[in-house]
């Protein structure tokens, strides 16, 4: 009886058994095989183990139940030999025989079960690894002196077993924006047993006896890449695990470094310019907006190209929202580090500013917000007419969540502070867009804020407020008048319409029945021309018709 369940054990299942098959990447076991598994793999997809003979053909409609991409997990290749033995607990033998029975643990732990095809098959010995995996932890977390030599390619080895393989298919494969609150993420099966592994690669990691000249021969750019590779996974809680484990091999290596760095862009290019699609943007920015704080004054020019050539970019994506926090931070710590990138990064941004979605434009204008509370005054000058130009289209934005975000700006000190050191040149430009909408806009709460921006814009300069409505009074009368002018303009031209001989032949075409445009008030003149063209051709062809039949009549 399994010490931690309650079921009875499981009968033993052969080595050949169609369970021990999944093909994948981190296992060489599953392509030996693969040739007879082919069967029973595609009967695993089908439905839950029976008593049916395979022989009978399954219906075409049943093949993929679309529950199953839920339950998907990665594609592991189960071990042959899953029966393990039970060894003493590290604690219980003498210290010089910790090291062995140490290593005889790690190798242990590299069997792989199957928790996807039938999760109740082996529970006996995937509770014996379970225990080896958490016996393991505790010893490292609490044991000086036992990270020897011989352990580091053990754990690297073990490690790269049980982690590395080839993630299953998304369940998002268009990109579509996830809703955390909508959708549920898809959880690996095997995760009572790589949970542990990743907590014992940490623990191992953040221990004071760990020795990275040591590591470095185990740890190189090809584990780093496969490490890399799992940021896609749809887990949210391995994800996690990836951006901890990922920080610390950054810390700890010196000479991997320049390296993620560079992987870190390829997966980003490939998102933003092929893809669209990939789980783990967000974990890896956070990792980003850690070593950036860490970088050193003057930045480097390949730091700042990658915020201009990969982070700026990052904004035109659709699913922007799932990973903008994280974005707005790494570029705001980049501002810190050099005010003279705001320039470039607030034109990028306003490049591009989103057009038709509401809600992204809302998120442009908390990070711009942030931008605007770390700028220096003197680069505030440099960038504060276009983007004062686009603040008064958000303003005048149909959708109230937009007026209402840029509004909010006018609650903000700093910011404040900075339009009334410029307001000569920021008002002029603003003003039309608060006092049109002060009466105009549907929604009441815009009609506070408005009211609000105005009041503060008034006791800031009495005079050119009083310049600027004078000044749009003026623009209003100069639109008044051209719109005179050109109803004059098309009375004269009806006028001389009349005057020309040719008016009475349309105005008797204009007497019949002619189907009239929807968008306009009488026919165009371009479709009495076409239809008195068409009126002339079929006469030509009566014409013609009559001529030849006489010509036959003469004949005869």
């Amino acid at each position: 009886m399994c010490p931690c369940f309650v079921c009875p054990e499981p009968p033993q299942q052969s080595p050949e058994s169609p369970k021990a098959g999944k093909s994948g990447k981190s296992s060489k076991e599953g392509q030996d095989i693969i040739e007879s598994e082919i069967p029973s793999r595609k009967n695993s997809l089908i439905a839950a183990p029976s008593a049916v003979s395979s022989k009978i053909k399954v219906p075409a409609p049943q093949p993929i139940v679309k529950k199953d991409k839920r339950q998907n997990s990665s594609r592991f290749s189960a071990s042959n030999n899953r029966e393990l033995q039970k060894l003493p607990s590290l604690k219980d033998v003498p210290p010089a025989d910790q090291e062995k029975l140490f290593i005889q643990k790690l190798r242990q732990c590299c069997v792989l079960f199957d928790f996807v095809s039938d999760p109740l098959s082996d529970l006996k010995w995937k509770e014996v690894k379970r225990a080896a995996l958490s016996e393991m932890v505790e010893y490292i977390t609490h044991n000086r002196n036992v990270i020897t030599e011989p352990i580091y390619p053990e754990v690297v080895h073990m490690f790269a077993v049980n982690m590395f393989r080839t993630l299953p298919p998304s369940s998002n494969p268009t990109g579509a924006e996830f809703d955390p609150e909508e959708d549920e993420p898809t959880l690996e099966a095997a995760w009572p047993h790589l949970q542990l592994v990743y907590e014992f690669f940490l623990r191992l990691l953040e221990s004071p006896d760990f020795q990275p000249n040591i590591a470095k021969k185990y740890i190189d750019q090809k584990f780093v890449l496969q490490l890399l590779e799992l940021f896609d996974s749809e887990d949210p809680r391995e994800r996690d695990f990836l951006k901890t484990t990922l920080h610390r091999i950054y810390g700890k290596f010196l000479g991997l470094r320049a390296y993620i760095r560079k992987q870190i862009n390829n997966i980003f290019y490939r998102f933003i310019y092929e893809t669209e699609h990939h789980n783990g943007i967000a974990e890896l920015l956070e990792i980003l907006g850690s070593i950036i704080n860490g970088f050193a004054l003057p930045l480097k020019e390949e730091h700042k190209i990658f915020l201009l050539k990969v982070l700026l970019p990052l904004h035109k994506v659709k699913s922007l929202s799932v990973y903008h926090p994280q974005l707005a931070y790494c570029v705001v710590q980049f501002l810190e580090k050099d005010s003279a990138l705001t320039e470039p990064v607030v034109m990028a941004l306003l490049k591009y500013w989103p057009k038709t979605h509401s809600p992204k434009e809302v998120m442009f204008l908390n990070e711009l917000e942030e931008i605007l509370d770390v700028i220096e005054p003197s680069e505030f000058v440099k960038i504060m007419e276009p983007l004062f130009r686009q603040l008064a289209k958000c303003v005048s934005s149909p959708h109230f969540q937009v007026a209402e975000r840029a509004l909010y700006y006018w609650n903000n000190e700093y910011i404040m502070s900075l339009i009334s050191d410029n307001a000569a040149k920021i008002l002029p430009i603003m003003f039309p867009s608060l006092y049109r909408n002060s009466k105009t806009h549907w929604n009441k709460t815009i009609h506070g804020l408005i009211y609000n921006a105005l009041k503060l814009f008034m006791e800031m300069n009495q005079k050119l407020f009083d310049d600027c409505t004078q000044q749009f009074k003026a623009e209003k009368l100069k639109e008044k008048l051209k719109m005179k002018e050109r109803e004059e303009a098309w009375v004269k031209i009806e006028n001389l319409a009349k005057a020309n001989p040719q008016y009475a032949v349309y105005s008797q075409a204009s007497t019949i029945s002619i189907p009239v445009a929807m968008e306009t008030d009488g026919p165009l003149f371009e479709d009495v021309q076409m239809l008195r063209k068409t009126v002339n051709e079929e006469a030509r062809q009566s014409v013609g018709r009559k001529a030849v039949s006489s010509m036959q009549l003469r004949k005869v």
